[in-house]
């Protein structure tokens, strides 16, 4: 993060949109917008510009998606940007392709000033976040997976964990089903410092941004199914 306050560009083709966002997360400590854009297209180059740790992007924009945006913006080598998707839709497709893209959140644009707070606080610490609402609609599309024919890159992926020791396996599994690292400390009897140390192993063994991507691999490569 840059600092102590977290810089948000918000992206949004509503005005009115933008202009409450704005309002809200700048009247909250330790938060800054530094910057907005109407369009996918312009997002994309707003972070290039700016450099903020939060995009709030909204997943249906003209000229380019949030979603195609959010796959720009976190392919960049050099982007730390975090990408917050918020949303009036909290349909199945909009919720996995989000989280496929990159994104290391989901919120629905109802959420509360302090939601919207709490989740870009939580978001540029580097946890994820999914709203409670929705949560239930991804495990079950999750499930989903194990009827379909493996993923491109399956292989690959399944390779990828056997790198992972026992233990980094096990937290893995914890982090795909929705544990903090508090309850994953508490499941597994050690300190929560043991397991921040273990999830960034995992993340640097598997090439992931977050703990979000984490939980997609976990699915997505089959070492986990809901259930």
């Amino acid at each position: 993060m840059s600092g102590e306050t977290i810089r948000v560009l918000i992206a949004d083709d509503q005005m009115m949109v933008r202009e409450g966002f704005s309002v809200l997360l700048n009247a909250m400590p330790g938060i800054e917008v530094v910057g907005e854009a109407v369009n996918g297209r312009e997002a994309v180059q707003r972070v290039r510009e700016l450099a903020p740790d939060v995009v709030l992007m909204d997943i249906r924009m003209p000229e380019l998606n949030g979603i195609d945006a959010t796959r720009e913006i976190v392919a960049a080598d050099s982007s730390a940007t975090r990408v917050l998707v918020l949303t009036t839709f909290d349909l199945d497709e909009y919720v996995y392709q989000a989280l496929r893209a990159g994104a290391s959140g989901f919120l629905l644009k109802d959420a509360s000033a302090r939601q919207l707070a709490d989740g870009v606080r939580v978001v540029a610490a580097g946890e994820a976040l999914l709203a409670p609402s929705v949560t239930r609609r991804l495990i079950t599309e999750f499930s989903r997976l194990a009827d379909r024919p493996l993923p491109a890159g399956t292989a690959q992926a399944q390779a990828q964990y056997g790198e992972l020791t026992e233990r980094e396996t096990e937290v893995l599994v914890l982090i795909a089903q929705g544990l903090s690292n508090l309850e994953i400390a508490a499941r597994l009897v050690v300190a929560e410092s043991t397991i921040k140390t273990h999830v960034s192993r995992i993340l640097v063994k598997l090439g992931l941004r977050d703990r979000t991507q984490a939980a997609v691999f976990a699915y997505e490569a089959r070492l986990v199914t809901p259930g």
